[in-house]
């Protein structure tokens, strides 16, 4: 049985519907067993950005530790459940080895720096921080993971600084169209080089019509059924070695309940 870590992080979202990343969180963590979860006591204050450019910065340091002791302490891979995008990088800092690709499923890249990003908040540089840049100790150490084992799948919306970052070092992207094959995304993993995978799915990545309960939503993306049969393809020919889902933040217990169905789908998919 798959193991999860329920992270209800909020502190990495730059969004005024922050807080309902928490009810995501919960509203995911009631459809599994209890036995086969973790649930983190993520901190209750907001945090302070301590000079690194990173709003609630303290927080997001103590939630990163959290997560990566909880996911370093199974045997078998985990699903982590946020939150905001920010808790992949406790999850990478405790599996991320030379062979490992990510795969980043995601409407925006989350490339940006503290000095790139035009919001301050964490869940815009998660993935380069997993490339070791940014704030100290809110980063790997660079050389862990590197931009030719990143792909970009079904993302849409980037910043200047990011599409710089993309063309600069040649990250491999996949489009929300071409996901309608789901050998696209096993092929552009394939030529990164990597043995193994580790799968972020932020929901922002589906079309705004497939789900309601996202803080950031980007039209023109793919539908539910073809990230799940993306996904599939990839854990056939790729051992998974851990995944995230993020990004549900439902405006009302009724939106949960309606989207409710589409994520655990995904989460199949994964587990």
């Amino acid at each position: 049985m798959a193991h999860f870590v329920i992270a209800p992080q909020w502190q990495g979202s730059g969004s005024a519907r922050a807080m309902q990343l928490i009810d995501g969180a919960e509203a995911i963590a009631g459809d599994l067993p209890a036995s086969a979860c973790t649930r983190l006591e993520v901190p209750v204050e907001a945090g302070e950005s301590l000079d690194t450019g990173i709003r609630r910065a303290s927080s997001l340091l103590r939630i990163r530790d959290l997560v990566r002791d909880a996911v370093a302490a199974r045997s078998e891979p985990v699903m982590v459940i946020g939150g905001d995008c920010g808790v992949t990088l406790g999850a990478l800092d405790a599996v991320a080895a030379p062979d490992v690709a990510i795969v980043w499923f995601d409407a925006h890249a989350d490339l940006n720096t503290p000095e790139s990003s035009p919001s301050g908040a964490f869940c815009g540089m998660v993935l380069r921080a997993a490339l070791g840049d940014g704030a100290d100790r809110l980063r790997l150490a660079r050389g862990i993971l590197t931009p030719d084992r990143v792909v970009l799948a079904g993302t849409r919306e980037l910043d200047d600084a990011e599409q710089q970052y993309v063309d600069e070092h040649s990250i491999r992207r996949v489009l929300p169209g071409d996901l309608a094959d789901p050998e696209a995304l096993v092929a552009a993993v394939a030529a990164t080089g990597a043995a193994r995978v580790y799968v972020h799915i932020d929901i922002d990545v589906l079309d705004p019509s497939v789900v309601t309960g996202v803080s950031l939503p980007v039209p023109f993306g793919p539908d539910a059924g073809e990230v799940i049969a993306a996904v599939r393809a990839l854990r056939d020919r790729f051992p998974l070695v851990g995944a995230t889902i993020a990004g549900f933040s439902p405006a009302a217990a009724d939106a949960a309940i309606e989207d409710m169905p589409t994520i655990l789908r995904l989460l199949g998919a994964l587990a």
